[in-house]
């Protein structure tokens, strides 16, 4: 049993995931109907029972080989995650600032 607690302190029990978004540009000739897109790659660590993290601008990738590497230091300027039953959120309706 106090392997199960060490395990779940370790950080084997993170992972890194990678999703693919794109940022498309319309077409500014009508003759060239053709969108312009460009992927953005994002990187998140997911660790058990705690919120993705997403760690894209504090990573280094091998463009070459696709080695994500992860500075020592990221664990202390990441920023503190919450589940999202944990969010707030406050109503806010256009027009009626006063």
């Amino acid at each position: 049993m106090a392997s199960e607690s060490a395990d779940v302190k370790s950080p084997r029990t993170c992972r890194l995931a990678e999703i693919v978004q794109y940022h498309c540009d319309p077409p500014h000739d009508p003759a060239d109907p053709q969108w312009h897109c460009l992927p953005v790659i994002r990187i998140f660590r997911i660790c058990k029972d705690r919120p993705a993290v997403e760690l894209t601008r504090f990573v280094q990738v091998n463009v070459e080989t696709g080695a994500v590497h992860i500075p020592s230091q990221s664990s202390q300027v990441l920023p503190k995650g919450k589940p999202w039953r944990d969010v707030t959120r406050h109503e806010h309706t256009l027009g009626n600032e006063t």
